[in-house]
């Protein structure tokens, strides 16, 4: 295969990639139970109002949290080096829905703001604990990696909502623990565009998140100041959950499935690797919102419910393909 061919299959990529995720974005600003049409944008205000109020800050909401969850999970592989964790399946999601509780009831009139510096801290402490423990592990055994993880995310999930029961804030914590959109609306998403910035911190310095990724002793020769960018690492991971669990709750399996599928497509450089992880996140977020639209309709199925059925399914997929491979 000529450069040139390859050249021209990566553009035909992009463009099949830009073309989806814009087919998602417009199809989402005109699917609901309101109906809409491009001429009544043009003709009755009230439409207009709908799509600038609800429809727009919606699908804007899905691509940045999509988006973002995958470059949290694709950063989140790079630290544990293991393929199969993300924020959702390694307590990171837990410990920033705790963080929240524990906000709500030191703080109970909270901003959105304060209770994502909560989420973000508690997240940060959380993550932290798992990769010491995860990096303790067999490195010959992979799976023991997001074993472990589950085991240990349950176990900060049941801690939060023991809390909660006794305290008569169960329902109160369901709204952290399942994602979903429908309460999105223009002033209420905003702090999602914290996360892009931090998405956009992640590309910025993923040259020195490759590095990492070839291990402590590696890194320290290539000159890296590994504790320094573990550090960072840590920061971009924990933020990144923390104010997605805030604004829509917790979204499942995106930081799993979407580093692994964009990497078999876009290599291993992530660098060149971002750009694809955080549209597929945001495309399969959309999609998966959209669906939640139409699937009961005019009734909605919550994303997080959603991505759990469909991420599942993309993550045994990517199993056995590795085992067919092997």
């Amino acid at each position: 295969m000529t450069a040139g061919s390859v050249g021209s299959q990566g553009f035909a990529y992009q463009a099949i990639g830009a073309a989806t995720l814009l087919a998602l974005f417009v199809a989402s600003l005109f699917v609901g139970v309101s109906e809409l049409t491009v001429g009544s944008l043009a003709s009755d205000p009230e439409a207009l109002r709908l799509i600038m109020i609800s429809r727009l800050p919606r699908t804007l909401a899905a691509l940045l949290a999509g988006g973002a969850l995958a470059i949290a999970g694709l950063v989140m592989q790079t630290l544990a080096r293991n393929r199969f964790v993300e924020p959702s399946t390694a307590g990171t999601a837990q410990s920033a829905a705790l963080g929240i509780l524990v906000v709500t009831l030191v703080w109970p009139n909270a901003s959105l703001g304060w209770k994502a510096l909560g989420a973000a801290a508690t997240a940060l402490a959380g993550t932290s604990i798992f990769l010491m423990l995860a990096h303790r592990l067999p490195p010959t055994q992979p799976f023991l990696v997001p074993l472990f993880g589950l085991v240990y995310g349950g176990i900060i999930g049941s801690a939060a909502t023991f809390a909660a029961w006794h305290l008569d804030l169960l329902q109160y914590l369901e709204v952290w623990i399942t994602g979903e959109f429908s309460g999105v609306l223009r002033g209420r998403y905003e702090l999602l565009w914290v996360a892009g910035a931090l998405v956009a911190l992640a590309w910025w310095t993923a040259d020195r998140l490759t590095i990492l990724s070839l291990g402590k002793d590696v890194s320290i020769g290539l000159g890296l100041n590994y504790a320094g960018m573990l550090r960072l690492g840590l920061v971009i991971v924990s933020a990144i959950t923390a104010l997605t669990v805030v604004v829509v709750g917790t979204i499942p399996f995106v930081g799993l499935v979407v580093p692994n599928i964009m990497s078999r497509f876009a290599g291993e450089n992530l660098r060149h690797t971002l750009p694809w992880v955080a549209g597929g996140g945001g495309a399969l977020v959309l999609a998966c919102d959209i669906l939640g639209r139409l699937f009961r309709f005019p009734y909605e199925v919550p994303v997080g419910t959603i991505l759990g059925v469909v991420g599942a399914i993309l993550f045994l997929m990517l199993l056995l393909g590795r085992n067919g491979n092997d």
